[in-house]
């Protein structure tokens, strides 16, 4: 476990969110990018953030990573204030307790997949073996390729393992489906809930597809700036079930 979990109160939600407002810009030309997100989401959880572009949704992904800073408003992870960390506490926020995917997979082309894993554990308190993530991705024997010798699927798959390999509290992901194909896709979602069932790292998987939302512990629903609706699935889909 990262460095920081014995000042965790694991208790409480793993991010709770009171009044966020992020606005870029001043005057008529200000964006309004949230407009008071109240929020509570507990640990361990698999949970898909939904909205049009421009709904707000990577906006609250970015400041919940600690990658952005709301303008007002606070954010809580468990016991530990994000809104009031300075730059040095962000980056260890990052550092021990996030993992981040991205749509497009920011592999380095000219490292192997274990390569481009251990880069992560190079720097992480106690990670896990690189081949012992890409076995939990399913390329165990994909290792010493390159990128560019593995499909789109496998290199998301990759950067999965990249961002597990730290064993991070939570694990945000955004679009992480939005450049596969249908069948390569719910691979992809089939790995998160790997992660999210035998890790227990509460994974935030933001896309725009609205069928994703079957296979969620909880669904927040955004538009405009705002949490329109939050669903809790009583029942859920196996990735492979979706309907895309």
């Amino acid at each position: 476990m990262a460095a920081l979990d014995t000042e965790l109160d694991l208790s409480r939600p793993a991010f709770s969110a009171r009044g966020i407002t992020r606005v870029y810009g001043e005057g008529d030309a200000a964006v309004h990018a949230l407009r008071g997100v109240d929020l509570d989401i507990p640990g361990g959880e698999l949970v898909v953030l939904l909205g049009a572009s421009g709904s707000g949704k990577s906006t609250l992904l970015n400041i919940l990573g600690g990658l952005d800073r709301a303008t007002a408003g606070s954010a809580h992870f468990f016991n530990r204030e994000l809104t009031a960390m300075s730059d040095a506490g962000l980056t260890l926020y990052r550092r021990h307790h996030v993992g981040f995917v991205f749509q497009f997979y920011n592999l380095m082309p000219s490292l192997t997949a274990r390569e481009n894993v251990e880069l992560v554990t190079e720097i992480a308190d106690d990670p896990m073996d690189p081949g012992e993530a890409l076995e939990l991705v399913g390329l165990g024997a994909r290792q010493n390729h390159f990128p560019a010798e593995l499909s789109g699927g496998e290199q998301q798959r990759v950067a999965i393992a990249r961002a597990v390999a730290k064993r991070p509290t939570v694990l945000f992901c955004d679009e992480p489906t939005g450049a596969l194909d249908s069948t390569t896709g719910r691979q992809v979602l089939r790995v998160l809930k790997d992660v999210n069932a035998e890790l227990g790292t509460t994974v935030m998987v933001i896309t725009h597809a609205a069928a994703t939302a079957a296979m969620a512990h909880r669904v927040i629903d955004m538009s405009d700036g705002a949490v329109r609706e939050v669903t809790v699935n009583e029942t859920r889909l196996a990735p492979e079930e979706i309907e895309w």
